[in-house]
């Protein structure tokens, strides 16, 4: 059986009173958090040195909620550079007879396609567990298979300042368990095209990038992207890897997150609270205002 987004548990509720604590049992709804295992495999090739079977060879292990995982795979092998296009993809399919059944994805590359096991398990458990830092790392990330950004998209500030409520009113999973990270993909006039949630702030990216990969969307040179807690660095490699012009954010950015949005030629708004907000970097896609 396919993993559910939520699950319910028996809580205690305490509200403090003025003659004292009251207890009361009550049922609540907590987002599901759970691994899932990309394996990654190539249609009759050897790669890294090993022979990869049907199953894949595994990739990376994220902590998600379940939910859109295909999208969550997609996503994440196009962030991670390894395919450039859905039409690298001959098959996407949950590895059921593992004991995690669920848990584990297997993505097939189409014959031909160019994968280096070994580099690319090397890299991604540096990029995990050291960090990345300087200008060195930020063109490293870049890479050149990702090209600076030049659209011209141009969004007014009052569209901008509402795309959060409208991001927040779409994320049904978190009214349900006020658990989990939202990134929405709008357009410059402020409609709504997809939302996704997920536990990890980095895997609601992966799956809304995921979904516009394999619906051949990318890149998104004119839609803007937002999130729903703070810029940090990887939602900017991210966001500039698929090509989005704008990313905005609720929450502040880091400075490596502002760096990278300067080198990539994104957009970023930090801090859009109420009617205002903040542009660290490429501000003239934001329409013209006055200046005091």
């Amino acid at each position: 059986m396919r993993k559910a987004s939520t699950v319910r548990r028996r809580v205690e509720r305490i509200a403090v009173e003025a003659d004292g604590a009251a207890r009361r049992a009550r049922t609540d709804v907590l987002a599901t958090e759970e691994p899932l295992e990309i394996r990654v495999a190539v249609a009759d090739e050897l790669r890294g040195g090993a022979r990869l079977d049907d199953a894949g060879a595994p990739v990376s292990v994220t902590m998600r909620t379940p939910g859109a995982d295909f999208e969550l795979a997609a996503g994440f092998l196009f962030t991670e550079g390894v395919i450039s296009s859905a039409d690298e993809i001959a098959s996407i399919r949950y590895c059921t007879e593992d004991e995690q059944k669920y848990n584990v994805v297997s993505v097939v590359l189409a014959a031909g396609t160019r994968f280096d096991l070994q580099n690319l398990q090397r890299n991604f458990y540096q990029t995990s567990s050291c960090g990345v830092c300087g200008k060195a790392s930020i063109e490293a990330v870049l890479g050149p298979a990702c090209a600076r950004i030049t659209s011209d998209v141009s969004i007014t500030p009052e569209v901008l300042v509402g795309l959060p409520e409208k991001l927040r009113a779409a994320q049904a999973v978190f009214e349900r368990t006020g658990g989990l990270h939202a990134a929405g993909l709008f357009t410059a006039d402020g409609e709504l095209v997809r939302a996704r949630e997920d536990v990890g702030r980095h895997n609601a990216m992966d799956k809304l990038i995921g979904a516009s990969l394999l619906e051949r969307e990318l890149p998104w040179g004119d839609r803007i992207v937002v999130v729903s807690g703070r810029l940090s660095f990887e939602l900017v490699q991210k966001a500039a890897r698929a090509g989005a012009a704008v990313l905005a954010g609720v929450s502040a950015p880091s400075s490596l997150a502002v760096e990278l949005a300067e080198e990539a030629g994104v957009t970023l708004c930090g801090f859009v609270r109420g009617r205002t907000f903040n542009v660290y970097a490429h501000g003239a896609r934001i329409a013209a205002g006055v200046h005091t």
